[in-house]
């Protein structure tokens, strides 16, 4: 596939590497390409308007405070008709969430409303995201969105990262997505109590549900 991830930090290149390894055609997107540096491999770095008008699928691994701007800026016409892939949380500058009584998935959405959104991923590290096989045992991921064709894409998108079907868990529409976004503030906590970044949390169901629920 055709992906334009917005956001050239850790987590968009992270992200970029992997898909670009697993054979999909990659372009960054920067409001500053020039500036951005050369990433690795065949992936490469233009404007955001460049990156989203090339693409089939949009990321926006960007600041979540600064999401709904830049995407704005990119335009709802460029966007209609695209996944967009939603991966960011906004902090405030006192880390506290910047959405609280909805999620940012939820406010894309409503901006744009021809673009169906899909979050997923903002609830691991960037070095799980493409490497879910490096825990001791096995994550759930969790995804929310209103349309299914765009869920079904994404769901491809994430097995090509390593994830298996049985750990990608479909928790309803977008409105869920703040689940999700609330799960940062455990995610912290966790990081400081363990000392460590890279883990994962997993939902774990009597056997005879187990078969059912993953789905």
């Amino acid at each position: 596939m055709r992906i334009g991830i917005l956001g050239t930090g850790h987590v968009g290149r992270t992200l970029a590497d992997a898909w670009s390894a697993a054979g999909h055609e990659v372009v960054l997107g920067s409001r500053t390409p020039d500036a951005a540096g050369t990433p690795a491999g065949r992936v490469r770095v233009a404007s955001t308007r460049e990156a989203v008008a090339a693409a089939d699928v949009v990321v926006n691994a960007t600041p979540g405070t600064a999401s709904l701007g830049l995407l704005s800026s990119v335009g709802a016409a460029a966007l209609a008709g695209k996944v967009l892939l939603d991966v960011a949380v906004g902090f405030t500058e006192d880390g506290d969430l910047s959405h609280l009584g909805e999620s940012l998935g939820e406010e894309l959405q409503r901006a744009f409303p021809a673009t169906p959104v899909v979050k997923t991923l903002c609830t691991v590290d960037r070095m799980v995201m493409v490497d879910p096989g490096s825990l001791e045992g096995p994550g759930t991921l969790f995804l929310s969105g209103e349309d299914p064709a765009a869920k079904a894409t994404v769901r491809g998108l994430l097995r090509d990262l390593g994830w298996a079907d049985d750990a990608l868990l479909d928790l309803g529409g977008i409105g869920t997505a703040r689940a999700q976004e609330h799960v940062s503030l455990l995610f912290i906590g966790i990081a400081e109590s363990t000392g460590t970044h890279l883990f994962g949390l997993r939902v774990v169901m009597p056997a005879e549900r187990a078969a059912t629920t993953h789905r």
